[in-house]
């Protein structure tokens, strides 16, 4: 059904891209392509450049250099209704004088395509709202009416569709909801899908490919597993969910393992898993991948870092887990997050405990914290 009125996704290829504006530099010298059929995150903070590539893409606005491909085709000059583009954005931009059809079908009409209503309607049946298409978009919720926005864009038949912050304005619950919808529709349409974000969890839960930017630069780009699993930035380990980052120098190195000394305490990641092995080294740990050990310090093994004795400072209910903050003498301030599955380890201020992880677990960054003593 759905692929009778979309055309197939194709490639996007941003090559040596930069974008300059008065005073300031958007973009630098980035590389991108994102496969046909792919559904591609692009992640950061705002004013990173996210948008701005997003717009280039669209044909809103025009590189300072470098060129832009879809489908190995040169559109870098080419005009945004010349382009096999369309996007949704977050405000959703519906007509509120038209029906949800009328909405649908507007491109259609502007560009005198026959049976406009028709095809209007099977783009409203793939988002689940054929049955409401003579109502007003006022008539609708926040989710159907980001529907309606996204089935007006794909009725146009394009080969990429951008999302601009498309859920930004939608709640916990319909946001989430939206998510599962958006993904199951890009895999019956098999279109490319190129999706900007600020929200770590949207890109994790809907991407299959997430590139992470930073002050116009893609900092580190991979599935969400292996971003997460094993960040290669300070930024990116901060930015992609939380991380207890030590720094030292680094002590010892042999072709398994790299260790680090931070106030008399030594910490060890996998030699794979570390961008650098020599002079001072970042070495970070997931707070879920940390056990605390409230009597008695576990057994010193080569494959477990040990910290402590530490204090809970701050205890955290978050629902899913207990978020606890552990003090370390000398150390600094460690998180860890206790899965909620009853009973919680420890559940007083003030109680006196050991932290442990797995070496594999650790991974070394290949940059320092602009702070570097301790953890961070």
């Amino acid at each position: 059904m759905a692929t009778e009125f979309v055309a197939r996704g194709q490639d996007l290829e941003l090559v040596g891209i930069r974008k300059e504006f008065p005073g300031f530099v958007a973009i630098e010298n980035l590389d991108l392509k994102v496969p046909a059929g792919e559904f591609f995150a692009l992640l950061g903070p705002s004013g990173c450049g996210k948008t701005t590539t997003l717009r280039l893409v669209a044909g809103l606005e025009t590189p300072t250099t470098g060129s832009i491909l879809i489908g190995n085709k040169d559109v870098t000059s080419t005009k945004p209704h010349e382009r096999q583009v369309n996007t949704v954005f977050q405000n959703y931009a519906l007509f509120p004088h038209m029906s949800i059809v009328e909405n649908a079908a507007f491109g259609l009409r502007r560009r005198k395509v026959a049976d406009p209503l028709q095809k209007a309607l099977e783009a409203l049946k793939m988002v689940e709202l054929d049955h409401l298409a003579e109502r007003k978009p006022s008539q609708l919720s926040g989710g159907q009416q980001q529907r309606v926005a996204l089935a007006r864009a794909l009725v146009n038949r394009p080969s990429l569709l951008l999302l601009d912050e498309p859920l930004g304005a939608l709640d916990l619950k319909l946001r989430r909801q939206m998510q599962v919808e958006l993904k199951a529709i890009q895999m019956e349409v098999g279109l490319t899908f190129l999706h900007v974000t600020h929200d770590q969890e949207e890109a994790m839960d809907m991407a299959d490919t997430v590139a992470v930017m930073n002050k116009g630069r893609i900092e580190q780009m991979g599935t969400p597993e292996a971003l997460y699993d094993r960040p290669k930035t300070f930024f990116v380990s901060q930015f992609l969910g939380q991380s207890n980052v030590f720094v030292g120098d680094a002590v010892e190195s042999s072709a398994n393992s790299v260790s680090i000394e931070v106030a008399g305490y030594k910490i060890s990641a996998a030699k794979q898993r570390s961008e650098v092995s020599k002079g001072k080294i970042a070495i970070g740990v997931r707070p879920e991948k940390v056990q605390f050990h409230e009597d008695k310090k576990p057994t010193a093994s080569s494959d477990l870092n040990i910290l402590g004795p530490g204090e809970i400072i701050d205890i955290r209910f978050t629902g899913v887990s207990n978020q606890y903050l552990i003090d370390i003498p000398n150390l600094g301030e460690v998180t860890v997050f206790a899965q909620n599955v009853g009973k919680s380890p420890v559940t007083e201020l003030g109680a006196k405990v050991w932290i442990s992880w797995k070496v594999e677990h650790s991974f070394g960054l290949a940059d320092l914290p602009v702070q570097s003593n301790g953890v961070r």
